[in-house]
Protein backbone atom coordinates (compact mmCIF):
# COMPACT_ATOMS: atom_id res chain seq x y z
CA UNK A 1 0.00 0.00 0.00
CA UNK A 2 1.27 3.45 -0.92
CA UNK A 3 2.29 5.84 1.85
CA UNK A 4 0.08 8.87 2.23
CA UNK A 5 1.05 12.36 3.30
CA UNK A 6 -1.31 14.30 5.53
CA UNK A 7 -1.94 17.78 4.19
CA UNK A 8 -2.31 19.26 7.67
CA UNK A 9 -0.43 17.00 10.14
CA UNK A 10 -1.69 19.10 13.04
CA UNK A 11 -5.33 19.00 11.95
CA UNK A 12 -7.20 20.40 8.96
CA UNK A 13 -9.31 23.56 9.07
CA UNK A 14 -12.91 22.79 10.11
CA UNK A 15 -11.98 19.20 11.06
CA UNK A 16 -14.76 17.48 13.02
CA UNK A 17 -12.81 14.45 14.20
CA UNK A 18 -9.60 12.48 13.75
CA UNK A 19 -10.58 9.63 11.41
CA UNK A 20 -9.13 9.33 7.93
CA UNK A 21 -12.21 11.12 6.57
CA UNK A 22 -11.35 14.12 8.75
CA UNK A 23 -7.72 14.18 7.67
CA UNK A 24 -7.17 15.13 4.03
CA UNK A 25 -4.08 13.61 2.45
CA UNK A 26 -2.28 12.94 -0.80
CA UNK A 27 -0.91 9.61 -1.95
CA UNK A 28 2.16 10.08 -4.19
CA UNK A 29 2.77 7.92 -7.26
CA UNK A 30 6.22 9.09 -8.28
CA UNK A 31 8.20 8.55 -11.46
CA UNK A 32 11.95 8.37 -10.94
CA UNK A 33 13.96 11.38 -11.97
CA UNK A 34 13.94 15.11 -11.34
CA UNK A 35 11.88 18.00 -12.68
CA UNK A 36 9.10 15.63 -13.71
CA UNK A 37 5.68 17.06 -14.54
CA UNK A 38 3.05 16.27 -11.92
CA UNK A 39 -0.73 15.92 -11.86
CA UNK A 40 -2.91 16.05 -8.76
CA UNK A 41 -5.89 13.69 -9.13
CA UNK A 42 -9.38 14.28 -7.69
CA UNK A 43 -11.62 11.20 -7.94
CA UNK A 44 -15.36 11.73 -8.34
CA UNK A 45 -18.19 10.59 -6.12
CA UNK A 46 -20.79 13.33 -5.90
CA UNK A 47 -18.98 15.00 -2.96
CA UNK A 48 -20.23 12.05 -0.92
CA UNK A 49 -17.42 9.55 -1.59
CA UNK A 50 -14.28 9.15 -3.71
CA UNK A 51 -14.32 6.48 -6.41
CA UNK A 52 -11.27 4.20 -6.31
CA UNK A 53 -11.27 3.57 -10.08
CA UNK A 54 -10.83 7.31 -10.63
CA UNK A 55 -7.83 7.45 -8.29
CA UNK A 56 -5.04 4.89 -8.29
CA UNK A 57 -5.64 3.52 -11.84
CA UNK A 58 -5.47 7.08 -13.16
CA UNK A 59 -2.25 7.74 -11.26
CA UNK A 60 -0.76 4.58 -12.76
CA UNK A 61 -1.81 5.65 -16.27
CA UNK A 62 -0.13 9.03 -15.72
CA UNK A 63 3.00 7.26 -14.45
CA UNK A 64 3.07 5.36 -17.73
CA UNK A 65 3.31 8.72 -19.51
CA UNK A 66 6.25 9.76 -17.34
CA UNK A 67 4.12 11.99 -15.10
CA UNK A 68 4.18 11.79 -11.31
CA UNK A 69 0.72 11.77 -9.75
CA UNK A 70 -0.80 12.60 -6.38
CA UNK A 71 -4.27 11.28 -5.51
CA UNK A 72 -6.13 13.53 -3.07
CA UNK A 73 -8.25 12.30 -0.22
CA UNK A 74 -10.36 15.42 -0.01
CA UNK A 75 -13.21 15.80 2.45
CA UNK A 76 -16.74 14.87 1.41
CA UNK A 77 -20.18 15.00 3.07
CA UNK A 78 -20.99 15.74 5.80
CA UNK A 79 -18.24 18.27 5.10
CA UNK A 80 -19.40 21.07 2.84
CA UNK A 81 -17.77 24.05 1.12
CA UNK A 82 -15.05 25.26 1.59
CA UNK A 83 -13.42 22.08 2.90
CA UNK A 84 -12.84 20.16 -0.35
CA UNK A 85 -11.53 23.27 -2.09
CA UNK A 86 -9.16 24.02 0.78
CA UNK A 87 -7.93 20.43 0.59
CA UNK A 88 -7.11 20.48 -3.12
CA UNK A 89 -5.54 23.93 -2.87
CA UNK A 90 -3.38 22.64 -0.02
CA UNK A 91 -2.45 19.62 -2.13
CA UNK A 92 -1.20 21.83 -4.95
CA UNK A 93 0.71 24.06 -2.53
CA UNK A 94 2.27 20.99 -0.88
CA UNK A 95 3.45 19.43 -4.13
CA UNK A 96 4.88 22.79 -5.21
CA UNK A 97 6.64 23.33 -1.87
CA UNK A 98 8.04 19.78 -1.83
CA UNK A 99 8.95 19.73 -5.53
CA UNK A 100 12.59 18.84 -4.94
CA UNK A 101 11.66 16.07 -2.51
CA UNK A 102 9.19 14.59 -5.01
CA UNK A 103 11.40 15.19 -8.04
CA UNK A 104 8.80 17.32 -9.81
CA UNK A 105 8.79 20.62 -11.65
CA UNK A 106 6.94 23.27 -9.56
CA UNK A 107 5.97 25.03 -12.79
CA UNK A 108 4.23 21.96 -14.24
CA UNK A 109 1.62 20.90 -11.72
CA UNK A 110 -1.69 20.00 -13.33
CA UNK A 111 -5.03 19.06 -11.82
CA UNK A 112 -7.27 16.23 -13.07
CA UNK A 113 -10.76 15.50 -11.82
CA UNK A 114 -13.72 13.25 -12.58
CA UNK A 115 -17.38 14.19 -12.13
CA UNK A 116 -17.68 16.01 -8.78
CA UNK A 117 -13.88 15.86 -8.64
CA UNK A 118 -14.07 17.69 -11.96
CA UNK A 119 -16.17 20.38 -10.32
CA UNK A 120 -13.61 20.61 -7.55
CA UNK A 121 -10.79 20.85 -10.10
CA UNK A 122 -12.62 23.52 -12.11
CA UNK A 123 -13.28 25.39 -8.87
CA UNK A 124 -9.57 25.30 -8.05
CA UNK A 125 -8.82 26.48 -11.59
CA UNK A 126 -11.08 29.51 -11.20
CA UNK A 127 -10.41 30.26 -7.50
CA UNK A 128 -6.71 30.45 -6.73
CA UNK A 129 -4.20 32.77 -5.11
CA UNK A 130 -0.44 33.35 -5.29
CA UNK A 131 0.10 32.30 -1.68
CA UNK A 132 0.63 34.36 1.42
CA UNK A 133 4.25 35.49 1.56
CA UNK A 134 3.89 36.37 5.25
CA UNK A 135 2.49 32.99 6.30
CA UNK A 136 4.28 31.18 9.12
CA UNK A 137 3.58 27.87 7.37
CA UNK A 138 5.91 27.73 4.34
CA UNK A 139 3.39 25.63 2.41
CA UNK A 140 0.88 28.49 2.58
CA UNK A 141 3.39 30.77 0.87
CA UNK A 142 3.02 28.74 -2.33
CA UNK A 143 0.62 29.46 -5.18
CA UNK A 144 -2.37 27.11 -5.44
CA UNK A 145 -2.95 27.79 -9.15
CA UNK A 146 -2.87 24.60 -11.22
CA UNK A 147 -0.88 24.93 -14.45
CA UNK A 148 -3.46 22.99 -16.46
CA UNK A 149 -6.79 21.22 -15.96
CA UNK A 150 -8.09 17.86 -17.15
CA UNK A 151 -11.84 17.60 -16.56
CA UNK A 152 -13.49 14.22 -17.14
CA UNK A 153 -17.30 14.25 -17.43
CA UNK A 154 -17.21 17.08 -14.88
CA UNK A 155 -19.96 18.67 -12.87
CA UNK A 156 -19.49 22.33 -13.77
CA UNK A 157 -22.65 24.20 -13.00
CA UNK A 158 -24.69 24.27 -9.79
CA UNK A 159 -27.62 25.82 -11.68
CA UNK A 160 -30.71 23.99 -12.86
CA UNK A 161 -31.45 22.24 -15.18
CA UNK A 162 -27.95 20.88 -15.85
CA UNK A 163 -26.45 20.48 -12.39
CA UNK A 164 -25.96 17.17 -10.62
CA UNK A 165 -28.37 17.44 -7.72
CA UNK A 166 -26.48 15.13 -5.37
CA UNK A 167 -23.22 17.02 -5.81
CA UNK A 168 -24.93 20.33 -5.19
CA UNK A 169 -26.68 19.15 -2.05
CA UNK A 170 -23.55 17.53 -0.62
CA UNK A 171 -21.40 20.58 -1.34
CA UNK A 172 -23.79 23.43 -0.56
CA UNK A 173 -26.68 21.89 1.39
CA UNK A 174 -30.26 21.20 0.37
CA UNK A 175 -31.36 24.80 0.83
CA UNK A 176 -28.49 26.62 -0.90
CA UNK A 177 -29.43 30.16 -1.84
CA UNK A 178 -29.04 31.57 -5.33
CA UNK A 179 -25.86 33.46 -4.44
CA UNK A 180 -24.12 30.23 -3.41
CA UNK A 181 -25.35 28.44 -6.50
CA UNK A 182 -24.00 31.17 -8.77
CA UNK A 183 -20.72 31.37 -6.87
CA UNK A 184 -20.08 27.66 -7.41
CA UNK A 185 -21.18 27.51 -11.03
CA UNK A 186 -17.72 27.37 -12.53
CA UNK A 187 -18.74 28.45 -16.01
CA UNK A 188 -19.48 31.89 -14.53
CA UNK A 189 -16.03 32.26 -12.94
CA UNK A 190 -13.67 31.66 -15.86
CA UNK A 191 -11.12 34.42 -16.50
CA UNK A 192 -8.19 34.83 -18.88
CA UNK A 193 -6.01 33.39 -16.08
CA UNK A 194 -7.90 30.09 -15.91
CA UNK A 195 -5.44 27.33 -16.91
CA UNK A 196 -5.54 25.58 -20.31
CA UNK A 197 -8.11 22.80 -20.09
CA UNK A 198 -8.84 19.38 -21.56
CA UNK A 199 -12.47 18.25 -21.30
CA UNK A 200 -14.20 15.04 -22.26
CA UNK A 201 -17.78 13.82 -21.80
CA UNK A 202 -20.33 11.49 -23.41
CA UNK A 203 -23.35 12.97 -25.11
CA UNK A 204 -25.80 10.61 -23.39
CA UNK A 205 -24.36 10.86 -19.86
CA UNK A 206 -27.43 10.19 -17.74
CA UNK A 207 -26.09 11.60 -14.48
CA UNK A 208 -24.13 14.72 -15.40
CA UNK A 209 -25.44 16.25 -18.63
CA UNK A 210 -22.90 17.00 -21.36
CA UNK A 211 -23.97 20.64 -21.18
CA UNK A 212 -21.66 20.94 -18.18
CA UNK A 213 -18.57 20.50 -20.35
CA UNK A 214 -20.08 22.59 -23.14
CA UNK A 215 -20.73 25.49 -20.78
CA UNK A 216 -17.18 25.46 -19.46
CA UNK A 217 -15.66 25.20 -22.93
CA UNK A 218 -17.76 28.13 -24.12
CA UNK A 219 -16.66 30.21 -21.13
CA UNK A 220 -13.00 29.35 -21.79
CA UNK A 221 -13.36 30.35 -25.43
CA UNK A 222 -14.85 33.71 -24.51
CA UNK A 223 -11.85 34.43 -22.29
CA UNK A 224 -9.29 33.30 -24.85
CA UNK A 225 -8.15 30.28 -22.83
CA UNK A 226 -6.96 27.38 -24.97
CA UNK A 227 -8.88 24.14 -24.54
CA UNK A 228 -9.57 20.70 -26.00
CA UNK A 229 -13.16 19.45 -25.91
CA UNK A 230 -14.06 15.86 -26.79
CA UNK A 231 -17.64 14.56 -26.73
CA UNK A 232 -18.21 10.87 -27.38
CA UNK A 233 -21.53 9.65 -28.73
CA UNK A 234 -22.33 7.25 -25.92
CA UNK A 235 -21.16 5.91 -22.61
CA UNK A 236 -22.40 5.73 -19.06
CA UNK A 237 -21.34 8.17 -16.39
CA UNK A 238 -18.28 7.28 -14.33
CA UNK A 239 -16.26 5.51 -17.02
CA UNK A 240 -12.84 6.25 -15.56
CA UNK A 241 -10.28 4.90 -18.03
CA UNK A 242 -13.26 3.72 -20.14
CA UNK A 243 -11.67 0.32 -20.76
CA UNK A 244 -15.13 -1.26 -21.14
CA UNK A 245 -16.43 1.37 -23.59
CA UNK A 246 -14.65 0.81 -26.94
CA UNK A 247 -15.72 4.13 -28.45
CA UNK A 248 -14.77 6.36 -25.53
CA UNK A 249 -11.63 4.49 -24.45
CA UNK A 250 -9.60 6.62 -26.82
CA UNK A 251 -9.83 9.58 -24.47
CA UNK A 252 -6.60 8.54 -22.76
CA UNK A 253 -4.59 8.64 -25.99
CA UNK A 254 -6.18 11.94 -26.95
CA UNK A 255 -5.43 13.38 -23.52
CA UNK A 256 -1.85 12.09 -23.70
CA UNK A 257 -1.44 13.95 -26.99
CA UNK A 258 -2.75 17.14 -25.36
CA UNK A 259 -0.47 16.68 -22.36
CA UNK A 260 2.43 16.30 -24.80
CA UNK A 261 1.36 19.52 -26.52
CA UNK A 262 1.54 21.23 -23.13
CA UNK A 263 4.98 19.87 -22.25
CA UNK A 264 3.94 17.13 -19.83
CA UNK A 265 4.93 14.16 -22.00
CA UNK A 266 8.38 13.83 -23.51
CA UNK A 267 8.94 13.44 -27.23
CA UNK A 268 9.43 9.92 -28.50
Amino acid sequence: MKDELLLWPGGAPYAQGDTDEDRPAITPYLVEGSDRPAVVVCPGGGYGMRAYHEGEPIAQWLNGLGISAFVVRYRVAPYQYPCALLDVQRAIRTVRREAVRFGVDPGRIGLLGFSAGGHLSANAGTSFDPGNRDAVDPIERQSCRPDLLVLCYPVITMKDPFTHQGSRENLLGKDADQAKIVRHSNELNVTKDTPPTFLWHTSNDGAVPVENSLLFASALGKQGVLFDLHVYAKGRHGLGLAEDEPHADGWTDTCASWLKLNGYVQEG
